[in-house]
């Protein structure tokens, strides 16, 4: 079926020319519906990424709450799939990154349905106790944090851009010699023993179009997904860590 061939709905008093409107709109959905699981299938269809140069070693808070050294290895769990983010919260940050920090929000109540299919940790360089307090005080229920201290993942996988070539620095505006923590997403398999990347949200450091940010993971983003629905979009807006207490609606029992 063609986007234009079959009935549409219409809601209460809406002009001709809105329907009309909506109508092209609802066609350009579903191509981009289209496209997206065209560029899902071509992602599921990479063949095999580079394995892995070693068995990193990471910190994480134990069943005993003790914190504990764990390998990339043991993080697969039961699944042959590993989803790994590097959170932009290194040990020279006041707060962890703004950005990072709504995604995970959102991402937090999807790990609980993720884990049934692959497993999903949140590694970033400050030290576990500190990851670990954040999670507790951000309200993380269902997020795995690790610590990247002590070992080169994010230097390999671009959890940070240690490794950017002298191209990309210049394209990017990043001098020589400066490193700081990035929000890349990576997939991993294991299989038979091997570990191979699979996957990593490279569209991070690729040119950003005017006016926008790199989006590189808008597709797992509910604030934004959210707000492109609005007749205002996102504007200017950039979500914080924090926001100002607004005073509490009053009970119908104390409204006179």
């Amino acid at each position: 079926m063609e986007p234009g061939d079959f009935p549409r709905i219409a809601f209460p008093n809406e002009s001709a020319h809105y329907r009309t409107a909506r109508n092209a709109l609802l066609d350009a959905e579903i191509a981009l519906r289209r496209q997206t699981e065209q560029v899902a299938r071509m992602r599921r269809a990479l063949p095999p990424g580079g394995e892995v140069p070693e068995d990193f070693v990471f910190d994480r808070i134990g069943a005993d709450f003790r914190p504990e050294k764990v390998r990339l290895s043991d993080l697969f769990g039961e699944h042959r799939t590993l989803l790994l983010y590097s959170y932009m919260f290194g040990p020279e940050r006041d707060s962890p990154c703004p950005g990072c920090t709504h995604l995970l929000d959102g991402v937090d109540g999807a790990a609980r349905h993720v884990s049934q299919r692959a497993a999903l940790y949140v590694a970033a360089a400050s030290p576990i106790a500190r990851l670990a307090a954040w999670a507790h005080a951000r309200g993380w229920d269902h997020l795995q944090l690790i610590s990247t201290a002590g070992n080169d993942y994010n230097a390999h996988y671009y959890g940070n851009t240690a490794s950017l070539t002298p191209a990309m620095r210049a394209q990017r505006g990043t001098k020589e010699g400066e490193c700081w923590d990035e929000p890349m997403l990576n997939v991993f398999r294991k299989q038979e023993g091997t570990i191979r990347h699979v996957w990593g949200s490279e569209l991070v450091f690729a040119p950003e179009d005017p006016g926008q940010h790199h989006r590189g993971l808008d597709f797992i983003d509910p604030v934004w997904g959210l707000l492109d629905t609005t007749p205002e979009g996102r504007g200017d807006f950039f979500p914080s860590v924090t926001y100002a207490v607004k005073p509490a609606r009053p009970q119908p029992s104390e409204q006179a």
